[in-house]
C-alpha cells in the first residue's frame, strides 16, 4: 500500500486516545523493518505500552540496522513465529496486556493461537475482521467487514459479525450505525443466497437478534455507497447512500473491495480483529506505518471502552 497523507478522519481518532493513555500491548514477532516500526512509533505517540515477543537477537538487530530507537522496551525471547504467537497470547490470558498486535508472522498463525481451545482468547461470538477505511470520496469512516477471516459465512456467523462491527462503530462514536447488508442485486432472489441472508439479517434486526444498528439489505454497491443510484432505482431506505458499516457477502467480496478502496480510491485503511477476549491489531506485512498506528487507535479506543464494559 503506497504513503498517504489521509483526509483527516483518522487525526481525529488519534485526538481521542490523548485522553485515554497507553494500553499494554503484546506484540507477535515483530521480526521487520515496517512491524516493529509500527509498535515504537505507537508507543512514541502515546497510544500502547508494548512487549515485543519474539527472538531479541533479530528484534535488535532489524531496530539497529532500520534505525529504530527500542528506547528500553520490554522485549520477551522467543525462538520462532510460533512460539513467538502462542506467548503473545499467553500475555494477554495473563492479564500482563490488554492488546494483541500481529507483527511480522502469518496471520493464520497468530489467529491459530488466539483461537486454540484451552490456551486461546475466545469468546462466545465469532471473531470477525473489520478494515476501518478513510476513502477521500467518502463522507465519513467506512467500515468493512469481514475481508480476512471467515471465508463463506453462514447466517449465525453474519450476526457476530454484524455486531461486532455495530458495537466497534459505537465505541468510535457513532449513535446508531447503518449497517448496509451487500449483494450483487438489490432484490431478493433465490438464486443469490447473498440476498436472502441479507433479508433474514434485517428481520433478525427487527427482532432484537442483532442490536444496536439500523440495517437494510439486500443492496448492490451502488446503491449502497449513493443517495442518487439508491433513488434512481426507486430505493427508499435511511441506509442507502450513508453507510458507517459495508457487510461483503463472503471473504473474497470483502477483500477484493477494501484493497480496490486502497488501490484505486487512496485509501487508508486499519485492521482490528473483534470478537476475541481483547482486541487483535491485524495488519498486513504490506501496510505502511500510518496504517499500523491508526489500527493501534482504533483497538485503543475499544480496549479502553472495554475497561468499564467488559
Amino acid at each position: 500500500m503506497s504513503q498517504k497523507t489521509g483526509t483527516g478522519k483518522y487525526e481525529l481518532i488519534l485526538e481521542r486516545c490523548k485522553s485515554v493513555g497507553p494500553i499494554v500491548t503484546a506484540v507477535a514477532h515483530p521480526c521487520e523493518k515496517s512491524a516493529l516500526a509500527g509498535a515504537i512509533e505507537a508507543r512514541n505517540l502515546g497510544l500502547i505500552e508494548p512487549i515485543l515477543v519474539g527472538p531479541a537477537k533479530k528484534i535488535n538487530e532489524v531496530a539497529k540496522a532500520s534505525g529504530i530507537d527500542l528506547g528500553g522496551a520490554q522485549v520477551v525471547d522467543t525462538p520462532h513465529s510460533h512460539a513467538s504467537a502462542a506467548k503473545a497470547v499467553e500475555l494477554v490470558r495473563q492479564g500482563q496486556a490488554e492488546l494483541l498486535m500481529k507483527g511480522s508472522l502469518h496471520t493464520d498463525e497468530l489467529l491459530g493461537a488466539v483461537v486454540a481451545r484451552e490456551t486461546g482468547l475466545r469468546t462466545g461470538r465469532r471473531i470477525s475482521h473489520v478494515f476501518i477505511m478513510d476513502v477521500p470520496t467518502y463522507h465519513k469512516v467506512l467500515i468493512i467487514t469481514d475481508a480476512a477471516i471467515n471465508i463463506a459465512p453462514d447466517l449465525e456467523t453474519k450476526v457476530d459479525i454484524i455486531q461486532n462491527a455495530i458495537d466497534l462503530a459505537i465505541l468510535l462514536g457513532v449513535q446508531r450505525p447503518k449497517v448496509a447488508i451487500l449483494a450483487a442485486v438489490e432484490t431478493v432472489n433465490s438464486k443469490m443466497p447473498a440476498t436472502l441472508d441479507a433479508a433474514a439479517l434485517c428481520k433478525m434486526a427487527e427482532r432484537g437478534q442483532i442490536t444496536g444498528g439500523l440495517l437494510d439489505g439486500p443492496l448492490a454497491f451502488d446503491n449502497a455507497i449513493s443517495k442518487q443510484a439508491a433513488e434512481t432505482k426507486g430505493i427508499r431506505s435511511e441506509v442507502a447512500g450513508d453507510p458507517d458499516i459495508l457487510l461483503a457477502p463472503d471473504l473474497e467480496a470483502g477483500n477484493m473491495m477494501a484493497k480496490q478502496l486502497s488501490f484505486l480510491a487512496n485509501a487508508d485503511s486499519a485492521g482490528v480483529v473483534l470478537g476475541a477476549r481483547v482486541p487483535i491489531i491485524l495488519t498486513s506485512r504490506s501496510d505502511t506505518v500510518r496504517s499500523r498506528i491508526a489500527s493501534c487507535a482504533v483497538a485503543v479506543l475499544a480496549a479502553h471502552a472495554r475497561r468499564s464494559k467488559p
